[in-house]
């Protein structure tokens, strides 16, 4: 099997590319790794590992990372949600116009390669009903949102005519996200984790009673796998689906941190409200019923602890050097 992996140094991409070389299953003969950069030393030590590194906006690179006898392609790459929303000529170039000729590149070869598109749960917006179900209209209030929105119904659309075999996934909030805080809105959620594990100050930007939508590293790994694993019957029409979650307010998620790294980690948090960045989270939903998602055997995090748990296992080496 050979496949390209837009967004392929980020956290995401790195771990789905380990996750798919350790499968012996799939059969992994060919991974081109798409980025601005380069991927960790242990991924290219791998001969499997193609790096490919540029821009995702650029059309020749990506026809040298997909080509004709590419079985699959994860479309990861994105500008994040504040930073869609501070440039739109950006976001629309890189999350909009890039899915756009990674379709057309796969439409062209003829070979109705799997595609798995990240999506977002920013695609709904505005006036939700308190829990969000399957049936609910995608009416997103961000360009972030939107962008990902048209990239779902070009997923299906293309899907329909039978020129790939789509899978577009409504990614929950991912924590905690290794490395530094990004120009995300939702970047605080593992920002207040994150760093104070790590001896340092984090500042959340929103208040205590806000509510989240979250999903596990590991969790979205995993479930980003299945998507493409599943048979192409197993989607019917629509090819689109909201992952499974978990809800927790943010007070409740540095109480997990207390629970488990103790008071003085958890102090390392301050609250200083942000307005522009509560417009976007709180415009967000926090509730879903995830019934097809479950259905189809996606998979969900028991909660903040084993996630926490799950971080410092995975990044920290299982140690928490900021404790006391």
């Amino acid at each position: 099997m050979k496949i390209a992996i837009t967004g392929g140094a980020g956290f995401i991409g790195r771990k789905l590319a380990r996750a798919l070389l350790d499968d012996n299953a799939m059969g992994v003969e060919h991974i081109s790794l798409v980025d601005m950069v380069d991927p960790p030393a242990d991924l290219l030590d791998d001969a499997r590992i193609d790096a490919i590194t540029g821009d995702v906006t650029d059309e020749d690179l990506l026809a040298q990372a997909i080509r004709p006898d590419t079985d699959a392609v994860f479309h990861l790459a994105a500008v994040v949600s504040a930073g869609a929303e501070a440039d739109f000529d950006l976001g629309m170039a890189v999350n909009l116009d890039a899915t756009r000729t990674i379709l057309d590149i796969a439409r062209r070869h003829g070979t109705t390669p799997k595609i798995v598109f990240a999506s977002s749960c920013a695609a709904y917006g505005g006036d939700l009903p308190e829990v969000v179900t399957d049936n609910q209209q995608l009416t997103p209030q961000n360009s972030y949102g939107i962008q990902k929105a048209i990239g779902e119904l070009l997923i299906n659309d293309y899907s329909r005519k039978g020129f790939i075999d789509g899978r577009a996934l409504r990614y929950p909030t991912v924590v905690v996200r290794p490395g530094k805080p990004n120009k995300a809105a939702s970047t605080f959620a593992s920002s207040i984790i994150r760093e104070p594990l790590q001896g340092q100050g984090a500042v959340c930007p929103v208040t205590p009673e806000t509510a989240m939508w979250l999903a596990s590293p590991r969790t979205i790994v995993a479930n980003t796998k299945r998507a493409h694993d599943l048979p192409a019957e197993a989607w019917g029409p629509w090819r689109a689906v909201a992952l499974p979650g978990f809800t927790i307010t943010v007070g409740e998620m540095v109480a997990a941190l207390e629970a488990i790294a103790g008071p003085e980690v958890a102090a390392r948090v301050r609250w200083e409200r942000d307005p522009a960045i509560e417009k976007i989270v709180y415009g967000w939903p926090s509730r879903f019923e995830t019934t097809h998602a479950d259905a189809m055997g996606f998979a969900r995090d028991a909660g903040m602890e084993p996630v926490i748990r799950a971080f410092i296992e995975d990044e920290l080496g299982g140690v928490i050097p900021g404790a006391a």
